[in-house]
């Protein structure tokens, strides 16, 4: 699964979806711990203030814990409420352009799945 976001999107929003595509792969289940923030910043390139503010939208959603001087933990629960809220942004915010998209190339659904096999 790619990351769930486009690359328009900013920075923090990118290792967000980064993440999110890595919990609901299962390469973190509940109870395991996320990369540190340095660790998760070095292997993107990114600002560790950054990835801070990607980490802090799932503590602020609820998905994560913090365990001072341990670590950031995914919580029970938290990949199946992922799923869902990832369904809903896709069906409210991507989809429609992706529908567009397929109406303006004149596509129909035959071909799409036909084409999903190559």
């Amino acid at each position: 699964m790619a990351a769930l976001s486009n690359e328009d999107s900013p920075v923090y929003i990118r290792l967000r979806a980064t993440i999110a595509a890595g919990i609901l792969r299962g390469d973190f289940a509940a109870g395991d711990q996320l990369p540190s923030v340095r660790a998760l910043a070095a292997e993107h390139g990114a600002n560790p203030l950054t990835v801070a503010k990607a980490y802090q939208s799932f503590q602020d959603d609820g998905y994560v814990e913090v365990r001072r001087g341990v670590g950031m933990f995914v919580l029970t629960g938290a990949v199946e409420r992922l799923r869902t809220a990832e369904r809903d942004t896709f069906i409210k915010t991507q989809w429609p352009r992706i529908r567009g998209h397929i109406d303006l190339l004149g596509l129909d659904l035959a071909d799409l799945l036909e084409r999903s096999d190559a």
